[in-house]
């Protein structure tokens, strides 16, 4: 059953993740090797969560690549509708 209207998958990074792991920005962009600019970009919805990101968040340890991943295609398809 689809969501009505999905969050951005980087909401949930920004809201939910960060703080439960006491992480700012640059910090995060520091653990999975990742430009912060291009990391605040995702975090405030400018730009989708790449493949490459994903993986990036589950080498570190937060969370599944392929649920990032599925949360910004439900997300993708919702704008879409």
């Amino acid at each position: 059953m689809p969501l009505f209207n999905p969050p951005y998958p980087g909401e949930s990074l920004r809201e939910d993740v960060l703080p439960a792991i006491s992480m700012t920005v640059a910090g995060l962009a520091n653990l999975v090797g990742y430009p912060q600019d291009h990391l605040t970009a995702v975090l405030n919805g400018r730009v989708p969560i790449s493949r490459d990101l994903a993986q990036r968040l589950e080498a570190a340890g937060l969370g599944a690549a392929r649920q990032y991943l599925a949360e910004q295609a439900a997300y993708d398809e919702w704008q879409l509708r």
